[in-house]
């Protein structure tokens, strides 16, 4: 059996706890996004990225261009996921949801989210939102994905996750992941990040609070993938809420 099928979830909280969140945190509060290094060992990319040739895995397939998403394609996972996903989904969860609740309180929201990532998907589950969001995204030379925002339904979390599976300069060329920002009355501004084989970022999927002068303002962001130029990426996304 393949061994990103069956890890210990053990081992999952264990590395996910190893992080210096409060550092992560100021991370995210000051740019929108956060570098978690080597979350997945090089084993695990590939084990991962093999998954995509089979259809069992998955419960749809989205062609990018089809929609005016980009070039490229991905595929939604099916419930239930590959242990190592949805265990690294529940390990990450509590310690962005801490973020997620100040972001809000911030941002003058009432919603708070639960500490348990359980809970957090009944409250999806309750309003209908029950299809499983977490995804893998392969590029080929020429494929790009529009900067996006990946909402599914009323009950969004404001933050999601996504592991880079290939090597830069080895396995690709090209396919930078980048941010905008979106000011109120200033031009957007715009973060390329740096990522290696194995890396996640931790990033705001639709709005977050910046400190200003006159107490805190919104800002809208948007997240997407620069051109492959060579060769084949692959990604996988952790979204934490559940679609319709």
């Amino acid at each position: 059996m393949n061994r990103m099928i069956r890890p210990n979830s053990q081992q999952a909280e264990t590395r996910v706890a190893a992080y210096d969140w409060e550092a992560l945190a100021d991370e995210l509060d000051g740019y929108g996004y956060a570098v978690l290094p080597l979350l997945l060992t090089t084993e695990e990319c590939s084990d991962i990225a093999s998954l995509y040739s089979d259809p069992s895995h998955f419960r749809s397939h989205i062609v990018m261009a089809r929609h005016g998403f980009g070039k490229g394609e991905y595929r939604y996972f099916r419930y239930p996921l590959p242990d190592l996903i949805g265990e690294l989904r529940t390990a990450l969860y509590p310690r962005l949801a801490g973020v997620a609740n100040s972001w809000n309180e911030r941002m003058g929201l009432d919603q708070q989210f639960s500490g348990e990532h359980a809970e957090f998907l009944q409250q999806c589950h309750n309003i209908g939102q029950t299809r499983p969001t977490p995804l893998l995204l392969q590029y080929v030379p020429g494929d790009f994905n529009c900067l996006h925002q990946d909402l599914y339904g009323d009950l969004a979390f404001p933050i999601q996750v996504a592991i880079l599976l290939s090597e830069p300069g080895t396995d690709f060329t090209g396919g930078e992941f980048a941010l905008t920002e979106q000011r109120p009355r200033m031009q957007s501004r715009v973060e390329v990040v740096p990522l290696r084989k194995g890396d996640a970022v931790a990033f705001a999927v639709h709005n977050r609070p910046v400190r200003g002068t006159k107490g805190n303002y919104r800002v809208n962001l948007r997240h997407g993938v620069s051109r492959v130029r060579s060769g084949m990426r692959h990604t996988v996304g952790i979204i934490f809420h559940d679609a319709r």
